[in-house]
């Protein structure tokens, strides 16, 4: 089912149909949206979303949870393996932490897809801060399901 259901069909361009789903998935991503992350690019098998730490996302060490950095992480993900228009969810997912964040940092999670056969996919996120040093290494593997985000499915 899609989640914009106004839309009569899709957009053929590549990287216009990778827009168009980032907008749409953006618009009901309550989640996303509640931890104050933003989608900065999207493209085929690809995304950037970035997420300001605030004081409510640091542990008792005062560093970011990180459930916080794993939740960037996993949504830059969800945007990368569903910008091609095929409905992904994922099937599993795990992360590495190797530096702290601190509130106030911005940090950036870019999702790259590494191997996309059949039904499963393979994406890399790396989480990065304003310096540029990197925050953790993020590893997910997606599953496709029927249906679209954006447009109608095709006949068939």
């Amino acid at each position: 089912m899609a989640l914009d259901s106004n839309r009569d069909d899709a957009p053929t361009d590549p990287q216009a149909l990778a827009e168009a789903v980032g907008k749409t998935m953006f618009a009901a991503d309550t989640a996303s949206q509640g931890l104050g992350l933003s989608l900065d690019e999207i493209g085929p098998g690809r995304a950037v979303m970035t997420m300001t730490v605030r004081d409510d996302m640091l542990n008792g060490h005062l560093t970011c949870h990180g459930g916080y950095l794993f939740a960037l992480a996993d949504s830059a993900f969800a945007f990368a393996c569903n910008a091609r228009n095929v409905s992904t969810v994922a099937s599993g997912g795990s992360i590495d932490f190797v530096a702290p964040a601190f509130a106030g940092d911005r940090l950036k999670a870019s999702a790259q897809e590494q191997s996309l056969a059949g039904r499963t996919g393979l994406y890399d996120t790396t989480v990065t801060n304003q310096d540029g040093k990197t925050i953790a290494f993020f590893r997910g593997r997606s599953y496709r399901i029927k249906g679209q985000i954006v447009g109608e499915p095709p006949a068939q």
